[in-house]
């Protein structure tokens, strides 16, 4: 099972027109932690797109290129590319681009976005928000299956067999389909053979695995079999229970309960937290508890990956995000390799 990291780039706004320091600083400890985790040893990080002013990402492939320069083998992916209001081409190139920096190290998370400020932004309307996914997906499939393509739709202009430029390092870019909770897009995933990215926010982990049975049910009807399944969830890992709890407390209720009150939740109190932190999908413990949930994830889902999406934000946040990779990396990571050989040996 890949082990990874994935990050929304949570800043404290500057509000200013220019010189952005915090934005800055953001940056650069986001550089650290993605070389950080290719020193370690961890197999994927990913950067998800986003159009606010509370996270700093908007061009994760900006930011996956940089990185690219210094490191040596950790895959480089989007979680999520806004495929809904982007330019499928665009993302092509620019994913082929970083594959090429990177010597053949890129991938792209696809997914409609849970947050919906780049409709707006990109002039989309969001009555069409499942049809522009739907029509984005299937070009991008065609651009990364063929050099010339011939294509038309509905919503972006015909492509008269024109070829796409540059093609990446590998024959193909992997694409990876993002999934909430909709049935529809479990489905989507396996019947187009698109290894699917499951993120898990709420409630207990086993509520999932219907989606995922259909997910491998749609594929088995299509013709797959044995395609990638990644989880994800909120992540945090120190040296015992109690301080990991303790540390990521603030990070956790600051960014939930400010995305809670733009979408109506309730306030989210340490009663709830822990409760995730138990019986949840939250991982966060020591690294002993995190090795159990991670084992008891991949009996649930026999998951092929899990991305573990960090939060930080402030200045004083970062010694301890980089902490919680150095643990990952260092002590997860390999008895979870470990115990995970072994069982495939066993069978």
């Amino acid at each position: 099972m890949e082990l990874g990291i994935s990050s929304f780039g949570e800043v404290i706004p500057d509000q200013v027109a220019g010189r952005a320091l915090n934005a800055h600083t953001r940056m650069q400890q986001l550089l650290e932690e993605i070389k950080l985790a290719d020193q370690v040893g961890l197999d994927v990080f990913a950067l998800g797109e986003h159009h606010r002013p509370d996270f700093i990402i908007s061009a994760p492939e900006v930011i996956l290129a940089a990185a690219a320069t210094q490191t040596k083998t950790i895959r480089l992916s989007s979680a999520v590319t806004v495929l809904s209001s982007a330019d499928p081409v665009r993302v092509y190139q620019n994913f082929a681009s970083l594959d090429l920096i990177s010597n053949g190290r890129a991938e792209i998370m696809a997914g409609r976005g849970s947050f919906i400020e780049s409709f707006p932004l990109f002039g989309y309307d969001l009555n069409d928000y499942d049809d522009l996914f739907t029509e984005k997906l299937e070009l991008l499939m065609a651009i990364n299956q063929q050099e010339v393509v011939s294509w038309q739709g509905h919503f972006r202009p015909s492509i008269p067999n024109v070829g796409v430029y540059p093609r990446p390092y590998k024959p193909t870019l992997p694409i990876w389909l993002a999934v909430g909770g909709t049935p529809a897009s479990a489905v989507r995933a396996g019947s187009m053979n698109l290894p699917m990215t499951l993120a898990m926010l709420g409630g207990t982990p086993d509520r999932f695995v219907p989606l995922v049975n259909m997910y491998r049910q749609a594929a088995r009807k299509a013709g797959h079999d044995q395609i990638p399944l990644a989880v994800n969830s909120h992540f945090y890992v120190a040296d015992n229970s109690q301080q990991a709890a303790n540390d990521f407390y603030p990070f956790y209720a600051v960014l939930m309960n400010r995305i809670g009150r733009e979408r109506g939740w309730p306030p989210l109190g340490r009663e709830q937290y822990e409760y995730l932190r138990q019986h949840g999908p939250l991982l966060v413990g020591s690294p002993q508890q995190v090795i159990d949930k991670l084992l008891t994830f991949h009996e649930l889902f026999q998951n092929t990956r899990y991305l573990a999406q960090l939060i930080g934000g402030q200045s004083a946040d970062h010694p301890k995000l980089l902490r919680a990779i150095e643990l990952f990396g260092t002590q997860v990571a390999p008895v979870i390799r470990k115990e995970l050989a072994a069982t495939q040996q066993a069978i």
